[in-house]
Order: C-alpha cells, then sequence, then structure tokens
C-alpha cells in the first residue's frame, strides 16, 4: 500500500498555503512535516454527565472545556443543562464521568485556578439589561464557593500567569432577530479583570471593568467582545468579533496600551453559492476576518480564528503580531482541505464555509502547536509553528464531533481536549487525542486535486462498486445531498484510500440529480445506479428509478419500477443495487431499505429485474429486530459475490456500540422469485457474515449511524464506507474500512 504524496501530514506533500507578510505573498511553502501525530483516543459523550432525573432541557451540551492544574480533570459548559460537567482522565482512553455542578443560568465559559472551578454564567432575560455572575467551586469537594455578580454578559474566561487575575470578556452580545441584528445594540461590553486569591476565591470588591468602547471603526459605541487570552507578559489580546478589531489589555495597569483592525482579506477559488453542488471556482474580494478565538504564540505573535459572525468571515486563520501587522493568512486552504477530507459543509458556501472558531496554542516538546477548531465542517487541523514573519507547517487533520468549539492542549500529558457543542444526531461530545503515533489514523479516505486545480470535492457516499477488472478500484456514487449526482473514483491501493476522479451523471448533456443509493459496474464498464425515490415528498412525489449509465455516466435509460411494486412504496426506497451474468443473462438485483405497505412486517424486498425481458421478480428478506425507541432496521447494500450469492448491509438508524451495523449473506439458489403483486413471496435465509461495530469502534469516535456501503474488488478485497450525509446534520466523519479478505465470502 502507497502513502499518497499529495497529503503532507501522514508524510504526503500536499502545498501549504501561501505566507502572508507585509500584503505581499510569500512562494507557497512545502510541507516536509513528520510525526509524532495525534489520534483519538476515546470519545465522551456529554449526556453521561447529566445527573438522574434532571430536565431541564432534553439536550446536553459540552461547549468550552478546561483542564486542572495536574491535567487529570477535564471541566466543561453544558449551556443546556445549566451546569459544569467534571470528566476524570486518569486514563484518557477511558474517561469517566466526575461530576455535575448546576449553577443559575447558561454558562458560557470555564477556566480552573488553584483548586476552584470558576464558571462565566449568562442570566440574561433582556438583551438590552445583560446580566451575569461568576460561579465559583472547590475541585476537590464539588461544593459551591459563592459567586461574583457581572454587570454584563459574559462570554469568555481567561487567567493570567500564576491564575493571579480572571479576565473575562463581557460581550453583551446583540439580538439579532432586532433590526435584522445590525449593530450598534446598546450597551457594548467590556474586559473585566477580577483579582484571584492565592486559593483561587475571586476578590468580587476589586472587580474591574476596562472599556473598550470608542477603538472599532464598526460601531464604535458598541464593542463586542468575543475571547480572550493573557500571555507569560500579562498582555491580554480580546477579540471584537462584530466589530473586526483586535485589542491588546495591560492586565495589571487594566488599560488598553494598543488596538487595530483585523482587517480583510480577498480569496480565489472558493464556494460562495449554496446550490448543493461544491465548486471552489468562486472569488471573494475584501472579506472582514471578524475574529473569534485568539491564542498567544508568544509574547509578540497571536493567531485568530476568523469565523465571523457579522457581515465578514474570511473562513481562514491568521497570525499577527502586537503592532497590528498580519505575518500570515491561510486563505483558502481551510476551505480546501474540508473539501479534500469529505467535510465541506455546502450549505455554509454563501456565508463562511467551514467557518474556523476554535483556536489553542500548546508547546509540546520543542514544537508550538496550533490546533484549529472548524465548526461547520467539524475537523480540526494541526499545524507547527515556524517563527516569526513564517508561514507554519501543516501536519494534519482530526475528525471533531458535530461543532467543535472548545480546545484544550494538555502538553505534559501529550493530549488535546475538543468540546463539540450540536446535539444533533450525534451527541454532544468531549474527544481525546494523544500524541505518539507514527501515522495519522485520519482520514481513511480522501481527494486528489481536479484538473482545474482544487481538491476534488466529495462527500455523501451512499454505494460502491468495484471495477471488474481492477484489483483495488471502486466506484462510489453520491446522493440527493448535492444537487448533482457524482460518481467518484476511489484508488485503494493508497493510503489513505483516494478519490483520482470524480464523473457528473448527465441526462441529454446536462447535468443531472438523483438520489443514488446504489450502484454496480456493467461487463461494458457502464452502471446501474439505484435512485431512491419518495412517495410523500413535497411538493411533488420522487419515483423509484434503476438508472442505466454508459461508462461516461450518461443516463441511457430510466426504469420504473412497475405499478404492481411502486404504489406500495414508502420513502424507504431503493438503497443498494447489484448485477450478475451478462449479456442476455445479466441480472439486476435491487435492496428496498425497509418494509414497504404490502410486506408483513419485519420483511423488505430483494427485486430482480431482467433487461432482456424486462420483468421484476420479489423475494423478501428477514430483518432484525430493534429494541431502540424510535429505532428501525434496515438494508443499506446489496452486492453480488456470486453467480447467485449476495452480501448485504443491514443496520439500524442508532448511534453507540450498542447499535446494529451488519454484513449479511444470502443465496438464491433454488428460489423462485415471485412476480410483482403476488401474494405469496419466497423468503431468503441469511447468515451472519460480519459484525462491524467493532470496525466502527476502532476509530475512538462514535459508532456511525449510515454504512451504506460495500464492495469486495477483483482481488477479492472487501471493502465498507460509511455516509457523512454531506456534512448535514452529522459531523462529516467519514470512515474507509478495510475488511480483507472475508472467511466464506466465496
Amino acid at each position: 500500500m502507497r502513502l499518497h504524496p499529495l497529503y503532507a501530514s501522514l508524510a504526503l506533500s500536499l502545498v501549504c498555503v501561501a505566507a502572508v507578510h507585509a500584503a505581499q505573498p510569500k512562494q507557497p511553502v512545502k510541507a516536509t512535516a513528520t510525526g509524532p501525530y495525534f489520534n483519538r483516543v476515546a470519545t465522551f459523550e456529554a449526556h453521561r454527565n447529566v445527573p438522574a432525573g434532571r430536565n431541564v432541557s432534553k439536550k446536553s451540551v459540552a461547549e468550552i472545556v478546561a483542564v486542572s492544574a495536574d491535567g487529570m480533570t477535564l471541566a466543561y459548559t453544558d449551556g443546556e443543562q445549566m451546569g459544569i460537567g467534571l470528566i476524570d482522565i486518569r486514563n484518557p482512553a477511558q474517561p469517566k464521568p466526575a461530576g455535575f455542578l448546576p449553577v443559575e443560568g447558561e454558562p458560557t465559559s470555564v477556566t480552573i485556578a488553584h483548586g476552584k472551578v470558576l464558571a462565566a454564567v449568562n442570566s440574561t432575560k433582556d438583551f438590552t439589561q445583560p446580566t451575569g455572575h461568576l460561579a465559583v467551586f472547590d475541585l476537590a469537594s464539588r461544593k459551591a464557593q459563592g459567586t461574583c455578580p457581572l454587570f454584563g454578559q459574559p462570554d469568555s474566561i481567561a487567567l493570567d500567569k500564576g491564575g493571579r487575575h480572571a479576565v473575562i470578556v463581557m460581550e453583551n452580545e446583540r439580538d439579532e432577530k432586532f433590526n435584522k441584528g445590525a449593530i450598534p445594540q446598546l450597551p457594548g461590553g467590556n474586559l473585566t479583570i477580577i483579582p484571584l486569591s492565592a486559593t483561587g476565591m475571586p476578590d468580587c470588591t476589586r472587580s474591574h471593568p476596562v472599556a473598550l468602547n470608542g477603538l472599532a471603526e464598526i460601531a464604535p459605541d458598541d464593542a463586542e467582545p468575543e475571547l480572550v487570552k493573557v500571555n507569560a507578559q500579562g498582555i491580554a489580546v480580546v477579540t471584537l468579533q462584530e466589530n473586526n478589531h483586535i485589542v491588546l489589555v495591560d492586565v495589571a495597569k487594566r488599560q488598553v496600551i494598543k488596538h487595530f483592525s483585523a482587517g480583510a482579506v480577498d480569496l480565489k477559488e472558493i464556494d460562495r453559492t449554496r446550490d448543493g453542488i461544491i465548486n471552489p471556482s468562486e472569488s471573494a474580494k475584501g472579506l472582514l476576518r471578524e475574529p473569534d478565538a485568539v491564542a498567544w504564540l508568544d509574547n509578540t505573535r497571536f493567531v485568530t480564528a476568523n469565523e465571523g459572525d457579522y457581515k465578514g468571515g474570511s473562513r481562514s486563520i491568521s497570525i499577527f503580531n502586537t503592532d497590528g501587522k498580519v505575518e500570515w493568512d491561510s486563505g483558502n486552504f481551510l476551505d480546501h482541505e474540508a473539501m479534500r477530507l469529505g467535510h465541506y459543509p455546502e450549505s455554509r458556501s454563501a456565508a463562511k464555509g467551514n467557518e474556523p472558531e476554535g483556536v489553542e496554542v500548546g508547546v509540546f516538546g520543542k514544537d508550538t502547536l496550533i490546533f484549529v477548531g472548524s465548526e461547520r465542517s467539524s475537523l480540526v487541523t494541526v499545524w507547527r509553528d515556524r517563527g516569526a514573519g513564517k508561514a507554519p507547517e501543516y501536519l494534519q487533520a482530526l475528525p471533531a464531533g458535530s461543532g467543535p468549539e472548545g480546545l484544550t492542549a494538555i502538553p505534559q500529558r501529550g493530549l488535546l481536549v475538543v468540546a463539540s457543542e450540536n446535539d444533533g444526531a450525534a451527541r454532544s461530545s468531549v474527544m481525546i487525542y494523544q500524541q505518539g503515533a507514527d501515522a495519522p489514523a485520519y482520514p481513511t479516505l480522501m481527494s486528489s486535486d481536479s484538473p482545474a486545480g482544487p481538491p476534488i470535492p466529495w462527500g455523501a457516499i451512499s454505494g460502491t462498486t468495484a471495477d471488474r477488472k481492477q484489483a483495488g478500484r471502486l466506484f462510489a456514487v453520491t446522493d440527493s445531498v448535492y444537487a448533482t449526482t457524482r460518481i467518484l473514483e476511489i484508488d485503494t491501493n493508497f493510503t489513505p484510500a483516494l478519490i483520482a476522479n470524480a464523473m457528473t451523471v448527465t441526462k441529454d448533456g446536462k447535468p443531472v440529480g438523483y438520489d443514488g443509493e446504489g450502484i454496480a459496474q456493467r461487463a461494458d464498464g457502464g452502471f446501474w445506479v439505484a435512485s431512491e425515490g419518495d412517495p410523500d415528498k413535497k411538493p411533488a412525489p420522487l419515483r423509484n428509478l434503476l438508472l442505466r449509465l454508459n461508462a461516461k455516466a450518461e443516463v441511457q435509460e430510466e426504469i420504473e419500477l412497475p405499478e404492481a411494486l411502486a404504489r406500495h412504496a414508502t420513502r424507504f426506497g431503493l438503497e443498494g443495487v447489484t448485477v450478475t451474468g451478462t449479456g442476455d443473462q445479466e441480472v439486476v438485483w435491487l435492496a428496498v431499505q425497509r418494509e414497504w405497505k404490502d410486506d408483513p412486517k419485519g420483511f423488505t424486498k430483494i427485486l430482480r429485474y431482467t433487461p432482456a425481458t424486462k420483468t421484476w421478480g420479489v423475494l423478501h428478506y428477514p430483518l432484525e429486530a430493534t429494541k431502540a425507541e424510535g429505532g428501525w432496521v434496515g438494508l443499506s447494500e446489496i452486492t453480488a459475490v456470486g453467480p447467485d450469492t449476495f452480501v448485504v448491509i443491514e443496520r439500524d438508524n442508532q448511534f453507540g456500540d450498542s447499535a446494529l451495523k451488519t454484513l449479511h449473506s444470502f443465496s438464491v439458489a433454488g428460489l423462485t422469485a415471485a412476480a410483482p403483486g403476488d401474494a405469496k413471496v419466497p423468503v431468503v435465509t441469511k447468515r451472519l457474515l460480519r459484525n462491524l461495530v467493532p470496525d466502527l469502534q476502532k476509530p475512538h469516535g462514535y459508532v456511525l449511524d449510515k454504512v451504506e456501503s460495500f464492495a469486495v474488488d477483483s482481488a477479492g478485497q472487501a471493502f465498507a464506507i460509511t455516509d457523512n450525509d454531506g456534512v448535514d446534520g452529522s459531523n462529516g466523519e467519514t470512515q474507509f474500512l478495510r475488511l480483507g479478505t472475508l472467511p466464506g465470502l466465496r
């Protein structure tokens, strides 16, 4: 197996982005980075910490995370449950719930100083009258120690060297529903500094606000500070996100010492149109950075994550020095890397793309490393600082939970911790990564550059077939997440597996979109594609279709189901397709995901179509039962492994270790398929071939929901791929599973 030469962080050589110094681009720097690398070792789901019977909200989230001085305990904010969750990470590979500290309001940030947990809490009921407080807990006893009133709405808390002061951003955020979110909206925010005792207790009587109004060119009377970090010299850097401004404050003197605009960037080869197509061919000029998170690299340089929130967002990270000079900007690199790894959120193309939001810096051995969390692509990228005036080296990308928000480095233990706030299909989590691997475990699938230059964008792989002639080559199809259907060519002889080419499906010479859920290569090099229908879809129903394509992905024929089948269909339609025989003996087999209206409970259809005679047949497949509330079990793929033997993916719709994700095989030898509409339908006998849950546990994330692709190449090597839904309601993670030669497969 070969390491692909494009990918720098895997001893592959991705071209790093051009540096920016004094507004003049330098030549691109080719990364020659080597390990050790970070790999994920554990995932802690935030709901595990919620006390029994607590029902503040159905959700639980992990947003901002901090670590104790000994590196053994994590504290994270759970705004939905109104508390601070604690995690025992003495064994980072087996994190354990360590307690829950309730607060009166929404905790927005947390830190730990001298054995005390300090939580900034927002209790605002009216945007025009923001309120909050600082809640204090003893870490050892888990007992509340009191509160400090904060005159406004807090959003970020940091400590200076030695933990002598708590430095708190008072954002006083705007009401985005009022006047379309336009600023100014008073009151403006400030930076509040509170002295701490040697035991970590705040001196509430000496709370001192530092005014930030009157500094920015944008809405100067309404400072909107977002995040703060303090360097070893006691200088706090504060981002004013909506104002596109950066302020430096001397903590000890409690005064502003410098401030400057965060500036703007011009970008090329990005996707700026939300149209269901990832097309990195557009440009943008004068994009305001609007930085969110910030972290010091040393006492004179800091890095910002330029998420944007008001009218900007440059999709990048930048390195500034304290004179206000931009030493480097990542440009379109983060968007391109998200595209390369299948993590690009097309639905955010018109807004902020990958949306870099979190940033952390840690010194690991001799290396100063930068960690960047991209909220919408759910990636954490890792960079090595190369010093003043130089572009950092890009090292690797890590899969995070959905919406990485809080990042905390624990260099003394070689750990990185990432809290992800979204509580969607996959639960909100804290993921733990450990440095030391010779090679990254992620990605398992990536793309090459397109002929136009940028990476081949991809995602939402929903079906796969093996090349009939060339071992190690697969073809995959994308589903209706995207406006046009594409067929991706995957070379498995590289590690990670490489998407080397992409073809857009066309009809009558024009790109066309189907809900491609299965693909099978024909003997002539063309393809069969199964397009899933939905008879209840608004404003118009979708038909289940069997598509015949030539080798150029041009539609030659659309084949509808006979009325005797189609009238019983539900929204869980065609999910896989495979083929046996050639010429007049060619037979197409299709898997229906779940029961249709005419099926007995617990049975779904295997359809047989003979192109030469245009006739259909029906078999029944017995599905496993689900014990999960609201759960279901269905088929996601069908693959012929012999003239009458097939493998299907049978799975439920659940995440986690108790989920059902399996490969089953069955034979149709001796069975005669029923005609559509017949009351008596033969049932296949299935055999468990492999439980895929252990394979999905190995990356130490979630056991992913959608295992949707399976193929066996001409050398007998088996592969399975998860569907990331095009980063729509998911964390974008795709796992390409190399299953080897499966015993009993042939």
